[in-house]
């Protein structure tokens, strides 16, 4: 029973997902919509389920949900922070960066959500992951000095992902 459910939903979360968001983007909650929801959530997680890598090892929600609130709170404090230097700031006298971030983490899962999160923060954009995987270039629109992003980046997210994903 458990391998025809495996072979079902490769992904239950994600046919969760979709069959809400199908739903929700329908503005008619109804009957037909919902199973059509959870008709599309299980035909595109099963259709797409041999692109899709191994899931993680281990994997603490918990901590998790802490790291999202950081983010967003990282999220809101960058936002003004950009605005301040849009407004403050003449261009010749912006000093933007180039920082290769050296990597701890493996697992190509947290790989990407260091480098999402990073360019989710505003003034600072994730540009290329090098072809080992080892490090990752960001660019920084306004620093004194890079050393202090990289110590920032590398305690404040990558650590906090070494911890979620073991």
């Amino acid at each position: 029973m458990s391998r025809v459910y495996n072979w079902l939903l490769p992904h239950p979360l994600l046919t969760l997902l979709l069959a809400v968001v199908w739903t929700l983007l329908q503005n008619d909650i109804s009957a037909g919509m919902v199973v059509f929801g959870i008709i599309l959530g299980i035909i595109i997680p099963r259709m797409t389920s041999i692109w899709w890598p191994d899931l993680p090892q281990g994997f603490h929600i918990g901590k998790m949900f802490s790291y999202c609130l950081i983010v967003m709170w990282d999220i809101l404090v960058a936002n003004i922070q950009v605005a301040w230097v849009v407004l403050s700031v003449p261009n010749a006298k912006l000093k933007p960066a180039w920082i290769a971030v050296p990597l701890n983490l493996r697992q190509p899962e947290a790989i990407t959500l260091l480098a999402g999160t990073i360019t989710l923060t505003p003034g600072t954009v994730s540009c290329d992951l090098s072809s080992d995987g080892h490090s990752l270039l960001v660019h920084v629109l306004h620093t004194h000095d890079p050393d202090a992003v990289l110590e920032d980046i590398k305690i404040r997210y990558e650590r906090r992902l070494e911890e979620i994903f073991i």
